[in-house]
C-alpha cells in the first residue's frame, strides 16, 4: 500500500522525498515555459503566400513547441512599418524581430548583401552551406552589431528569374537606356551598361509596365510573377536571374529582446526558423514548375540571356566588388571568404550535382 501511494504521489506532482517533502514540484516545471509574447514585422505583403507564410509557418512552429506559450505575431509590410524598414523597427525595439533579407539594407552597410546573396554569387545550397560552415553568418552577423541584432536564415528562393522584358535582349547596347524596374545590387551594376534602374513596388509593376513608364521589371519568379499578370503585357521572360542565384530570407532578432528569453525558447526558435527555412525552400519547388507552365500557356516566351551579356554584367559585378571592398574591409573579407567557399566548392558541384541534373535533363528529353 506505501509503494502505490508513493508512486500516486510521484505521478501526481513531484518526487516525494523522505519525510513527505516534495523538491520537484509540477510550478517549477512550468516555470520553464513562461508566456512570452512577441511580434514579427515581414517586408513581404500577404499576397506573396510563401515568403508570407514562411513567416506565419515559424510562429505557428513556435507556437507548437511550446504548447502556445510563446507566442509570435506576425505582421505584413506596412501594418507597423514600411517593407524596407523592418531591421530599423528590430533596433529601435518597436519589435523583437523581423522577417526581411538582410540585401535590404546594404546601403545602410554593404556587407549585409551577403546574407542573402550577391550579384553572381551563390546558389541556393552553396549560401546554405557558406552560411552554416564557411564562415558566412559570423560575418555578417558581425556586420549586424552595430543594429543590435543578429540574423538566423529563414527561407531561400532559389535561383529567380531574370524578369519580363518587352523587347528581346540580344547585345550589351540593348541594355543602354532600359528603364527596368530593379532594386539592390543588381541595379547597381546594371546601371554600368546604361541601364535605368527603378524602384517600383510590387502592386505598381503592372500598371508601370503598361504604360510604357518602364521596360522591363523582375520580381521573384513563375508562382509569384504569375500573380503580377505580366505576361500580358511583356512577352519575353528572360533568365537566369544572375544578380538572385539564391534569396536567403532571415529572422532578425533584436539582441537586448534575445537575452531575456529562456535558453530553451531561444533554441526552440533557432530551430523553429530552421524547419521553415526548409518548408518555404520545399513549397517554391512544388510550385514554381506549375506556375511556368502555366505562363508559357498564357503566352510567355522563356529566354536566356546571351552569353555576351552575361560577361559584360559578371564584369561590371566584379569591379564594383572591387570598389566597395577597397572602402570597407568588412565587405571585402565577405566578399574574399564566399569566393573563396565557391571556388573549393564548384569542381566537386560540377562532378556531382550538375552532372547529375544535365543527364537527367537529357535523358527525360529522349522519353
Amino acid at each position: 500500500m506505501g509503494k502505490r501511494l508513493h508512486r500516486r504521489q510521484v505521478l501526481k506532482g513531484g518526487i516525494i522525498a523522505a519525510g513527505g517533502v516534495s523538491v520537484l514540484a509540477a510550478p517549477a516545471i512550468a516555470q520553464s515555459a513562461p508566456e512570452v509574447k512577441w511580434r514579427l514585422t515581414s517586408s513581404f505583403p500577404k499576397s506573396l503566400d510563401t515568403i508570407f507564410g514562411t513567416a506565419q509557418t515559424f510562429s505557428k512552429y513556435v507556437s507548437e513547441m511550446t504548447d502556445n506559450a510563446f507566442q509570435i505575431q506576425v505582421f505584413a509590410a506596412g501594418e507597423i512599418v514600411p517593407g524596407q524598414q523592418a531591421l530599423d523597427a528590430v533596433t529601435s525595439g518597436s519589435v523583437e524581430c523581423a522577417q526581411t533579407p538582410t540585401y535590404f539594407y546594404f546601403g545602410k552597410e554593404p556587407t549585409l548583401a551577403f546574407g542573402t546573396g550577391i550579384p553572381f554569387g551563390l546558389n541556393q545550397r552553396h549560401q546554405e552551406s557558406w552560411w552554416s560552415f564557411g564562415g558566412g553568418g559570423e560575418i555578417v552577423n558581425e556586420a549586424l552589431k552595430k543594429f543590435n541584432a543578429f540574423a538566423i536564415p529563414m527561407g531561400n528562393s532559389g535561383t529567380q528569374m531574370g524578369g519580363w522584358f518587352r523587347k528581346e535582349i540580344n547585345t550589351v547596347e540593348d541594355l543602354k537606356g532600359l528603364k527596368f524596374r530593379i532594386g539592390g545590387m543588381g541595379g547597381h551594376v546594371l546601371q554600368r551598361l546604361g541601364v535605368v534602374a527603378q524602384q517600383i513596388t510590387p502592386g505598381d509593376i503592372y500598371p508601370a509596365l503598361e504604360r510604357g513608364t518602364i521596360d522591363a521589371a523582375e520580381f521573384v519568379g513563375p508562382y509569384d510573377d504569375e500573380k503580377l499578370g505580366l505576361a500580358k503585357i511583356a512577352k519575353y521572360y528572360y533568365y537566369p536571374g544572375w544578380w538572385e542565384g539564391s534569396a536567403m530570407m532571415h529572422l532578425i532578432v533584436n539582441n537586448d529582446q534575445w537575452a531575456k528569453l529562456p535558453k530553451n525558447y531561444q533554441h526552440i526558435v533557432a530551430r523553429a526558423a530552421d524547419a521553415a527555412n526548409n518548408w518555404m525552400m520545399a513549397k517554391y519547388d512544388a510550385v514554381n514548375a506549375p506556375a511556368l507552365r502555366r505562363l508559357v500557356a498564357a503566352g510567355a516566351t522563356p529566354k536566356g540571356f546571351p552569353m555576351p551579356v552575361l560577361e559584360a554584367c559578371y564584369k561590371a559585378a566584379n569591379d564594383y566588388y572591387g570598389e566597395l571592398g577597397a572602402q570597407n574591409p568588412l565587405f571585402k573579407k565577405a566578399y574574399d571568404s564566399m569566393t573563396a567557399y565557391r571556388n573549393e566548392q564548384m569542381p566537386w558541384w560540377q562532378i556531382a550535382e550538375y552532372n547529375f541534373d544535365t543527364m537527367m535533363i537529357v535523358l527525360r528529353s529522349k522519353g
